[in-house]
């Protein structure tokens, strides 16, 4: 992953075993924002795309939301905490917290 987060459908439940750990953290999908939101991509997938697979999921949102997973990769996490710690003190974060993260 290049930044940002994922969200995975995992059904079958190998994706923890099938994912490369190096780099990121798998959550459940626990936070009311996450849920939301993964409920809004997925309602404008199936509205924008006419999928089955995304109409089904809807379907059986109750049953299938636990199965999702939250990538976070670990840099991005240093990322926001940096740009949450300079909002929390009412500036921007320097470029220099935002490189240096990579190596904090």
């Amino acid at each position: 992953m290049s930044g940002g987060i994922a969200y995975v459908l995992d059904e079958v439940g190998d994706f923890e075993r099938r994912c490369n750990r190096g780099l990121v953290d798998l959550e459940p999908l626990a936070d009311e924002t996450d849920i939301a939101l993964v409920l809004a991509l997925v309602r404008k997938h199936s509205e924008y795309t006419r999928s089955n697979r995304a109409a089904k999921v809807l379907a059986g949102w109750d049953v299938l939301r636990p199965k999702f997973v939250k990538v976070m990769p670990r840099d991005y996490r240093r990322v926001l905490a940096a740009q949450a710690k300079a909002a929390a003190e009412g500036r921007e974060p320097t470029w220099g917290e935002l490189l240096g993260v990579k190596n904090g």
